[in-house]
């Protein structure tokens, strides 16, 4: 099955159809008259297609078990077809497209089996998605682009020689995926005044972000927050909540990380852990959504 671990729960909704054709207009009489040998067509088939839907990762086996928190059944009748319309919705971390055509395919299946004794000549057609939201798809269009970042790692270690940077590659290597620019990527001892003069050269060049890791911990020498409080001109409480829950998550010492997110002018100012799943999960929390501030800096409304 795919890695999904990573991923953030989104609102997730899929609307299929199926075709039923029957072959003639007697048999779409006894389904309005309900007077179909087997019972009532549409209600028994939509209860099939309920117990269905929630049995999709048992028949495909690279399908994830997932919450189906909304299901729904509609029926068109057009001459002698019967469009199935089935919909789907949860809030997960993967979508629902599957789940609504293996609904629609089951209603449609329960369809067939019910009429075949007053009609051999039915058909199944048209098993299709007709549309999806709530995927990354959705938001890409809400994001700026040629965006530049500088990546700032604090640390006494690693600057001394002592140590390889593992979390700001990790930083670096999500941005190339969001297809952010990495103009600046340096190392510098856990220092206050270094840390805020390095902040104030980045903000000064128009960087559109800048990137800490380290120094957002407990020990004396964590002083990334203190340094870069001060200089921010709004705090970004919600991207802070977001890095830690999801770090929580994942582990029970996230709730210990001082992780920040502000701004200073339009430049976006992030400081995240020093460690190497600290810095890729708090990345894996905020990117690319965090990427719709610059937008919002720029004037845009929320959609």
């Amino acid at each position: 099955m795919v890695d999904i671990t990573y991923k953030n729960p989104t609102l997730r909704m899929a609307i299929a159809q199926a075709v039923v054709k029957v072959s003639k207009p007697e048999t779409i009489t006894a389904i309005e008259n309900d007077a179909v040998p087997k019972g009532n067509v549409f209600e028994m088939s939509k209860a099939a297609g309920l117990l269905g839907v929630k049995r999709t990762p048992d028949i495909l086996p690279d399908c994830h078990p997932l919450p189906i928190e909304f299901t729904s059944v509609d029926y068109n009748i057009n001459g002698l077809e019967i469009t199935v319309i089935f919909t789907v919705k949860t809030i997960y971390k993967t979508g629902v497209e599957v789940e609504a055509m293996h609904g629609a395919s089951v209603v449609a299946l329960n369809m067939y089996d019910m009429l075949k004794p007053i009609d051999k000549g039915i058909e199944i057609c048209q098993i299709k998605l007709l549309s999806k939201k709530g995927g990354k798809s959705d938001f890409k269009d809400r994001f700026i682009t040629d965006l530049k970042a500088a990546v700032v790692v604090c640390s006494d270690t690693i600057s001394a020689g002592f140590k390889e940077d593992k979390a700001g590659k990790a930083i670096i290597e999500k941005l190339n995926s969001c297809k952010v620019t990495v103009s600046e990527y340096t190392i510098i001892p856990d220092e206050v005044e270094i840390i805020q003069e390095k902040l104030k050269h980045y903000q000064s060049q128009n960087i559109d972000m800048v990137i800490f890791s380290g120094g957002t911990g407990l020990s004396n020498r964590d002083v990334t927050p203190e340094a870069l409080i001060p200089l921010l001109d709004r705090r970004i409480s919600g991207i802070e909540e977001t890095i830690r829950s999801y770090g929580q998550e994942r582990t029970p010492f996230s709730m210990l990380s001082r992780s920040i997110a502000g701004t200073i002018a339009n430049t976006l100012v992030l400081a995240l852990p020093g460690s190497t799943n600290g810095a890729k999960e708090s990345m894996d929390a905020i990117f690319p959504s965090v990427l719709h501030v610059f937008k919002v800096l720029k004037g845009a409304r929320h959609e």
